[in-house]
């Protein structure tokens, strides 16, 4: 057991740390946890979803771009450490940039998962959050290997015999997914019906979502009340991939928005702490042991 309390999420793209789980960051940031974020791709290929910023000048430097802006993200969301695991953008299944040898989806398993074994020997989390592979709505290969990379890495980060140059041998405790909360989204979507605005969700509700959802009950739920300005905010600092007139992002009313973003949902997927039932803290079970060792 590290003698400090860390977590360490997992991240296909610049923006996804800002979609998924901000206030969880800030929050336990805000408590004193050390928060490492740790992004796979440079986000080459993501569109320039902001109008204003679609020019030929930030399309031939988008790379560094959006560098700058995961930078400032990840600054206002609260993150302590941003690690890259420097692979190029994989765009989706059956393009050009998919088939790029110096993409993650092109990347050697073993490679990668090394890439990330090291960053958790040397961060020492005892917390480690990812995605599920169940990623029907959006299956972009980087999310998929995310997912891929992640559970291999939980298992050899603790192991000596595995990736030896990567670093001396920690093995995290628990690892969660994040996911979308049934419960939160069918909420925004009556609020949109509710003030007669058009609901960005109307698709999701039509397409089964909720039924496949409804197989992944989340078995955590952190309290992110007071930490939406982390959300937004990180939204924001990523000028090029989130337009701020959005209607998924930014179509209720803030003060109703603010409201509204109550809680983050995550799947516990590993748990070598013990059995524990829901929880409202992904770091329940080991709090004690560190605070016993004088973290």
């Amino acid at each position: 057991m590290a003698d400090r309390l860390c977590l360490l999420a997992v991240h296909a793209h610049p923006d996804d740390e800002a979609s998924k789980g901000a206030g969880t960051i800030a929050r336990y940031h805000a408590e004193g946890v050390h928060t490492v974020l740790v992004t796979a791709t440079g986000g080459e290929e993501g569109e320039i979803l902001n109008p204003t910023l679609d020019t030929p000048e930030v399309r031939a430097r988008l790379a560094a771009i959006r560098r700058r802006e995961l930078e400032k993200a990840a600054a206002v969301i609260g993150y302590d450490e941003v690690v890259l695991l420097g692979y190029r953008d994989s765009g989706m299944a059956d393009t050009a940039a998919n088939a790029d040898p110096r993409s993650f989806a092109q990347a050697p398993l073993a490679e990668a998962v090394g890439r990330l074994v090291a960053a958790i020997r040397r961060t020492r989390p005892q917390v480690i959050v990812t995605y599920p592979d169940e990623q029907s709505r959006y299956r972009h290969p980087d999310h998929l290997r995310v997912h891929e990379i992640s559970l291999a890495a939980f298992d050899a980060a603790g192991d000596p015999g595995a990736f030896p140059l990567a670093g001396r041998p920690f093995q995290p405790a628990k690892l969660y997914y994040t996911v979308w909360s049934l419960e939160l989204t069918m909420r925004r979507h009556e609020k949109f019906l509710e003030l007669g605005i058009e609901s960005p969700y109307a698709e999701w509700f039509e397409d089964g979502w909720p039924n496949r959802m409804s197989e992944l009950a989340p078995t955590a739920r952190i309290d992110v009340a007071g930490y939406y300005d982390a959300r937004r905010g990180g939204l924001l600092a990523h000028a090029t991939q989130i337009d701020p007139s959005s209607p998924f992002w930014f179509g209720l009313p803030e003060e109703v928005d603010r409201q509204l973003y109550a809680a983050d949902a995550y799947i516990c997927a590993r748990n070598l702490v013990g059995p524990i039932g829901e929880e409202d803290d992904l770091f329940a079970g080991i709090r004690e042991k560190v605070t016993a060792s004088g973290g």
